[in-house]
């Protein structure tokens, strides 16, 4: 037996033998070789900046705990980016908070410096919202000079909104913003807070910022629903001119009754109309400017835009929105909400009412107008208009003007992607507010 099993393991051993002959026939690796050194280039190669430029170190004067900031540009990569063309990336990247910590990353600049926050929506040409870009698809430019990045982030901030809402609407359209105001509510997150003005003549504060998910919100949207104005085509001569509603023989509305404030006894001056959006929302601007950093200041407007008879002026107002960084939304109803009219509505005769003012208000501030006709269109904005302020891309930066000057500082944002629209605002007044 002990034979047999030594014959059977024979051929096992010569085909062990012959592996090991193959193998041995296999030639070596090649050794690796060095490369040559590259001719022209002195010390160390930075992706982006070339050969012999050191990259500067991280200062911790700003850094977040937790977590490395973003290393700084220095002084002579600085001034190129700043002259570089549209078509250079910044070569150092900003601060990528983590998610969920952008709002607290804003607050964490304080240096003597001004630190420009620029909120951005990107659009295709569909509008819907663009998703998934980076801080290279950006780029800022101040005063057509180009400013290097030191905030990029896409976290969604809690919203701060002033609800103006415009009671001087004709009775049917007023009947569907009454309809509509529930709705406001399931817009909102328990992170936000509201505030709700209304005018007519006059703005009024129907309450101060309170949770947007409280019991108090319904009940101040509740009390803010009026019936609205009836709109009668005005007569100032002829027969029918006078007052068609006496009160013992008297007009029940004095600036109507004939040879009074109306005028005299053949021909009547027909009284303005009284539409102060103006004043309404300066009134909300300032509750706003009261709330903390990290948050996204809006005023919402809910109206058709006309304004007349207003105390402050619209470049007063605008001033004040882009010194304390203030977005105006707004869902546009009545006649600036019609097909065509809406358009013809921007444009201005001289001595005459503005028919839709509220256009140059969310143009201005990097806001968005929504135009809607109908209750359930109403409604929609509402839900659509949050997600857009919540939906923004979050860009700052360091400005490379004087501290405190007072003058108006053009920004220009601009994505290099194409068929796509930003949505930013125009520029800022630098505020004392800003530098700590």
């Amino acid at each position: 037996m002990a034979l047999a099993a030594v014959l059977n393991l024979g051929p096992v051993l010569q085909t062990v033998a012959l592996a090991q002959q193959q193998q041995s026939n296999v030639p070596d690796a090649p050794a690796p070789q060095a490369l040559p050194p590259l001719t022209g280039a002195s010390g160390p190669i930075t992706p982006g900046l070339g050969a012999g430029t050191e990259p500067a170190a991280p200062t911790s004067s700003s850094e977040a705990p937790g977590q490395q900031q973003a290393p700084t540009p220095t002084s002579s990569s600085s001034s190129s980016l700043m002259n570089q063309g549209k078509d250079e990336v910044q070569a150092t990247p900003p601060l990528v908070p983590v998610a969920g910590e952008g709002s607290a990353a804003v607050g964490r600049f304080v240096v003597n410096v001004n630190f420009v926050e620029v909120p951005v929506t990107v659009k295709d040409s569909k509008g819907n919202l663009v998703a998934g870009l980076t801080y290279r698809d950006f780029k800022v430019y101040e005063n057509d000079q180009r400013e290097p990045l030191k905030l990029f982030t896409t976290d969604s901030f809690p919203l701060s909104i002033a609800f103006v809402i415009d009671q001087s609407l004709t009775a049917d359209v007023m009947a569907k913003v009454n309809n509509s105001l529930g709705a406001i509510q399931g817009a909102l997150t328990p992170y936000d807070e509201v505030a709700v003005f209304s005018y007519n003549n006059g703005a009024q504060e129907r309450t101060g910022f309170t949770g947007a998910q409280s019991a108090r919100l319904p009940a101040v949207l509740a009390l803010t629903k009026e019936t609205g104005t009836e709109m009668l085509v005005p007569i100032n001569s002829g027969a029918l001119y006078g007052c068609n509603i006496h009160t013992n023989g008297n007009c029940a509305d004095p600036n109507l009754q004939p040879g009074h404030s109306a005028g005299g006894t053949t021909f009547g001056t027909i009284p303005k109309e009284i539409h102060t959006l103006n004043d309404a929302i300066l009134a909300a601007a300032k509750e706003l400017s009261t709330r903390p950093k990290g948050r996204r200041r809006i005023v919402y407007v809910i109206s058709d835009g006309k304004e007349s008879q207003s105390k402050a002026s619209f470049r007063e107002v605008v001033r004040y929105l882009e010194t304390n960084k203030i977005a105006v939304y707004g869902t546009a109803v009545g006649d600036s909400a019609r097909w065509g009219e809406g358009y013809l509505s921007r444009v201005h005769l001289p001595f005459s009412m503005y028919d839709n003012i509220l256009y140059k208000y969310t143009a201005a501030t990097g806001g968005y107008l929504d135009s809607e006709g109908s209750l359930n269109g109403i409604e929609k904005s509402y839900a659509k208009i949050a997600e857009e302020a919540r939906t923004q891309y979050t860009l700052g930066y360091l400005s490379h003007q004087p501290f405190i000057d007072g003058k108006f500082r053009k920004i220009d944002v601009r994505v290099d992607r194409p068929g796509l629209e930003v949505i930013a605002k125009t520029g800022y007044y630098p505020s004392a507010q800003d530098l700590k």
